[in-house]
C-alpha cells in the first residue's frame, strides 16, 4: 500500500473512523504509521492479587460488576469494576472513562497496570491501563499507549494497528539506511515492541530521521541562498576606523567580532544571511549601525524593519545621532508618518540612505533605488512572507544582504538544526556601564512588607546627572500584569489586571504619577504613554507584556512582574532586560501568587542573568517546538527527536553532508525531498 493513500483505505477504517482520524491530522497511511505511541506499559511478570502492595502494580484477571455513575461534587464520571484472579479480587476505578463499560468481555483475561492506593476508605486500583492477554508479546510483555483522538482511544489504535500489520513489509526507506535499523523495522518495533531495546532502537532511528530532514532542509536553503546574486560591498577600513574614533565609548570584543563577520559577508557577491543574537543591551544596534554605514559608503540604501512604531522611533533617534553628522540621510517611515508620499518619492529616488520603519516599509508603493542591506529587528515578530516581501524590494534582480537580530538567545542545538541555513554572530559581552539586575522572588505578603518600601525609596532617588531625563522626580518603575481586565475572562481568577493594579498603587502612592498600558489600546495611545514614561512624566507604568520590546528608559531601575510563575523563562528574561539600562543598580522582583513555592524557572532567573544559559535551561524545560514557535512564527512538529541529543545531531549533520555530495540522491529519495519542503518553508529567513 502506498504511504500517500487515503487513511480510509486501511483495513477496518470505515468512513466514520476516517472522519475522526482526519479531524486529528491523520489523513494518509503515512500519517497513521507515524502516529507513534506516547509511552509503553510493561505487563511482564504480573503480581497475584493476593500479593499486591500499595504503589505501581500489574495484575492479570477477568473483570466484572462494571458500573458507571456521576460524582456529585466534582462533576465527573466514575466507572468501577472488580478484577478477579485465582487468589482474590480487587476494586478498579476510572475517572471520566465511561467507555470502559463496553471495553471488556467477561470471559476474557486482561492485564491491568496502575496505582494501588487507599482512596475513599478502601484500597483500589486507580485508573489502570489495560490490554488483552492475546495482544501482548509474551517475550517482552510491552503494550503501546496511544494518545486518544476523539472517540478513538488507545485500545482502538492498537486494534487498527494490528489489522494493518501486513503493510509494514511494504514500507520503503526514506533515507539511506542506518544499520542495523531501516524505516520499516523502526516503525514496526515502535508499534509492536518485543523488548525495551527494540523500542530504543526504533525511536533512535525515527529521531535521527527527523533531525536528518531538518538539517537537510536548512542546508538546501543555504545552497539556494548561495545561488542568488547580491551587490558586493567593499570593506572601507579607513572610514570605519574614523567612525569608531567619533564614538564616546569603546566597542566590546564581541561587537568587533560580529561587525567583522558582517563586513566579510557583505563583500561576497552572494547575499549575507546572518543572525545577530545577544541579550537586551548587548549592543546590537551599534553593530547594525556599522553594517548600515558600510553599505551607505558604497552608495547603497539600507532598510531597518522594526516590529513597533516606538521601537522604530527609538532606532531612528539613536541612528540619526550616530550617522546624520556624517552626511547620511536617515528617515522614519511608520503608519503615523506625515507626508508619506513625499518621503516615499525620496526613498525611490535614492535621496534617503537609511530608512527605518514598521510594516509601512512592506507596502507595494514603498520602492527603493539601490536597496542592498535589510536589517530586521526582533525577526521572530514577523512571518516568513513579511520578511521576504522586504527582501524582494531590492531592484535590478539582486537579493539584498540580510541581517536579522534577536534579543532572545537561541540554544546551540537550534542553531545547528532549524537555523542551520544561517550564519550566527553572538554578542555575549555587555558594554561598560551596563548595570547588573538584582533579581528576587517575593510572595504577596512580602510585597506589602518589603516591596512598597523599596519602591518609595527608588522613586525618591534623583536620576544620575548623565541620565536622559533631567526633569524626572526620581527613578521609575515598571509593574507587569498578566491581564487587562479583572478576572482575565475567568470568573474567580486571582490574576490582577493592569487596571485594578494601577488603582491600588494609586492608593498606596497618591503623590506619584501612575498610568497603565496594554495591547488593546490604540497604537497612538500606546505610543503616547510610552513617550510620557520615557520623558520621566510617569513614575510607575503598569503594563502587560507589550513593553517586552520597547523604548529604552535608562531612568527605569525597578521592575515588578506579578504572577511571575505564569510566564515562560525567555519572556521573563526579556521583560527583566527593560531595566538596568542606565548607570544605577537595577532591581527585578518576581511576585508569586498566594503562597505558591517558587518554580524552577523563577529560581533559575533569580540566580542567573546569562541569557544563553537560560535559553539552554528553557529548551530542556519546554522542548524545541514551543521555543521554535516563539522564535520563528512557525510550527516545528518534532515527535521524537530531542534537540539536546548532540551526538545524534552531529551524526545527522555528517550524514547530510555525505548525502548532498551525490546529487542523484535528490531523485532517488523522492519522499524525503517532498517531505522536507515544509521544513524549508518554516526554517528559511531569506
Amino acid at each position: 500500500m502506498i504511504l500517500t493513500e487515503d487513511v480510509e483505505n486501511l483495513k477496518r477504517v470505515g468512513p466514520k473512523t476516517a472522519e475522526v482520524l482526519k479531524k486529528h491530522g491523520i489523513r494518509t497511511v503515512r500519517d497513521f504509521l507515524y502516529n507513534l505511541p506516547r509511552d509503553y506499559e510493561n505487563y511482564a511478570a504480573p503480581t497475584s492479587i493476593a500479593e499486591i502492595r500499595p504503589g505501581k502494580v500489574v495484575i492479570k484477571g477477568k473483570i466484572d460488576s462494571l458500573t458507571s455513575r456521576r460524582a456529585r461534587r466534582r462533576n465527573l464520571s466514575v466507572t468501577e469494576g472488580i478484577v478477579r484472579d485465582e487468589t482474590g479480587a480487587v476494586k478498579v476505578v476510572w475517572f471520566n472513562q465511561s467507555y470502559r463499560l463496553k471495553q471488556f468481555a467477561p470471559e476474557k483475561d486482561y492485564y491491568f497496570a496502575g496505582d494501588y492506593e487507599f482512596k475513599n476508605g478502601r484500597y483500589s486500583l486507580i485508573s489502570p491501563s489495560s490490554a488483552e492477554i492475546s495482544d501482548i508479546d509474551p517475550n517482552g510483555g510491552l503494550s503501546p499507549i496511544y494518545v486518544a483522538h476523539g472517540a478513538l482511544k488507545s485500545n482502538d489504535f492498537r486494534r487498527l494497528m494490528r489489522a494493518s500489520k501486513p503493510i509494514f513489509n511494504d514500507i520503503p526507506d526514506m533515507l539511506p539506511s542506518v544499520k542495523p535499523e531501516t524505516r520499516k523495522r523502526a516503525l514496526f518495533y515502535a508499534h509492536f515492541p518485543n523488548s525495551e531495546k527494540s523500542i530504543k532502537n526504533a525511536r533512535d532511528y525515527l529521531a535521527y530521521e527527523e533531525l536528518f530532514e531538518l538539517i537537510l532542509a536548512a542546508k538546501l536553503n543555504r545552497q539556494e541562498n548561495e545561488k542568488l546574486k547580491a551587490v558586493s560591498i567593499p570593506f572601507d577600513a579607513e572610514k570605519i576606523r574614523d567612525f569608531l574614533k567619533l564614538l564616546p565609548f569603546q566597542l566590546t570584543g564581541a561587537q568587533k567580532k560580529a561587525a567583522w563577520e558582517i563586513f566579510q559577508d557583505m563583500e561576497k557577491p552572494t547575499p549575507m544571511n546572518r543572525l545577530l543574537q545577544g541579550d537586551v543591551g548587548s549592543g546590537k544596534t551599534m553593530v547594525a549601525a556599522l553594517a548600515a554605514y558600510e553599505a551607505i559608503l558604497a552608495g547603497q540604501q539600507v532598510a531597518i524593519l522594526a516590529p513597533t512604531a516606538i521601537l522604530a522611533t527609538q532606532h531612528f533617534a539613536s541612528l540619526s545621532q550616530l550617522l546624520s553628522p556624517l552626511g547620511i540621510e536617515v528617515a522614519l517611515l511608520t503608519g503615523a508618518t506625515k507626508k508619506k508620499p513625499e518621503l516615499k518619492t525620496e526613498i525611490k529616488s535614492g535621496k534617503i540612505n537609511l530608512v527605518i520603519g514598521t510594516h509601512a516599509l512592506l507596502t507595494d508603493d514603498t520602492e527603493f533605488k539601490d536597496l542592498a542591506l535589510v536589517i530586521i529587528d526582533e525577526q521572530h515578530r514577523f512571518g516568513v512572507e513579511q520578511r521576504q516581501k522586504l527582501a524582494l524590494k531590492s531592484p535590478k534582480g539582486l537579493a539584498p544582504h540580510l541581517l536579522t537580530m534577536t534579543a532572545t538567545p537561541i540554544p546551540r542545538s537550534l542553531q545547528l538544526t532549524v537555523f542551520g541555513d544561517l550564519d550566527v554572530s553572538i554578542l555575549n559581552e555587555m558594554p561598560k556601564g551596563r548595570q547588573s539586575i538584582v533579581t528576587s522572588i517575593l510572595t504577596e505578603v512580602e510585597m506589602r512588607e518589603k516591596l512598597y518600601q523599596k519602591m518609595r525609596l527608588v522613586m525618591n532617588l534623583k536620576p544620575d546627572e548623565k541620565a536622559q531625563n533631567q526633569n524626572a522626580h526620581g527613578q521609575q518603575i515598571y509593574w507587569i500584569c498578566k491581564a487587562i481586565e479583572d478576572g482575565n475572562g475567568n470568573p474567580g481568577s486571582e490574576i490582577t489586571s493592569v487596571k485594578s493594579r494601577a488603582r491600588r498603587l494609586a492608593e498606596v502612592f497618591p503623590d506619584k504619577k501612575i498610568e497603565f498600558l496594554h495591547g488593546k489600546m490604540k497604537p497612538a495611545e500606546k505610543d503616547a504613554v510610552m513617550e510620557r514614561f520615557a520623558n520621566g512624566e510617569i513614575d510607575i507604568l503598569v503594563s502587560t507584556t507589550v513593553v517586552e520590546v520597547g523604548v529604552d528608559v535608562p531612568n527605569a531601575t525597578l521592575m515588578v512582574i506579578e504572577n511571575a510563575e505564569s510566564y515562560g523563562l525567555a519572556q521573563l528574561h526579556q521583560l527583566r532586560g527593560r531595566v538596568g539600562r542606565g548607570s544605577s543598580t537595577a532591581y527585578c522582583y518576581l511576585l508569586t501568587s498566594g503562597d505558591l513555592a517558587p518554580t524552577r524557572r523563577l529560581k533559575e532567573l533569580e540566580k542567573s542573568s546569562d541569557g544563553f544559559y537560560l535559553a539552554e535551561v528553557d529548551l530542556k524545560m519546554r522542548g524545541p517546538g514551543e521555543i521554535y514557535g516563539a522564535l520563528q512564527h512557525g510550527a516545528l512538529d518534532l515527535r521524537i527527536a530531542s534537540l539536546s541529543d548532540t551526538k545524534l545531531i552531529a551524526k545527522a549533520q555528517q550524514d547530510v553532508k555525505i548525502f548532498l555530495q551525490n546529487p542523484e540522491n535528490m531523485l532517488k529519495y523522492k519522499e524525503l525531498m517532498a517531505g522536507i519542503s515544509k521544513y524549508q518553508q518554516i526554517t528559511t529567513l531569506n
